[in-house]
C-alpha cells in the first residue's frame, strides 16, 4: 500500500537545478522535491509521497487528513501484540 502524507511547505529553494522544499509533517521536517508542483508557495500544504510533492491541498483538508492519521496511530497503540 502506498500512502501520501500532507505536509506544510516552510522553505523553498533550488538545489542542483531542481525545485526543492523543506516541509513540516507536524513536527518532523524533511527535504522533498517540488518539481511536479512548480506553482507551490510558502505555507501551502502538499501531499508528499516518497520524497516528492504530488498535489496541493487546502489547509482544512490537510488538517482533517492529519487528524485521521493520528487516530489511526492511536488505534495501533491500543492493540496488544499476539
Amino acid at each position: 500500500m502506498c500512502l501520501g502524507i500532507p505536509a506544510k511547505v516552510i522553505e523553498l529553494y533550488e538545489a542542483n537545478g531542481m525545485k526543492m522544499a523543506r516541509v513540516d509533517f507536524g513536527g518532523a521536517l524533511k527535504e522533498v522535491c517540488m518539481e511536479y508542483l512548480p506553482e507551490v508557495k510558502l505555507g501551502d500544504y502538499t501531499i508528499i509521497h516518497v520524497g516528492f510533492g504530488l498535489s496541493i491541498l487546502d489547509e482544512q483538508e490537510a488538517m482533517e487528513t492529519m487528524e485521521l492519521l493520528r487516530q489511526i496511530e492511536a488505534v495501533g497503540e491500543l492493540e496488544t501484540p499476539n
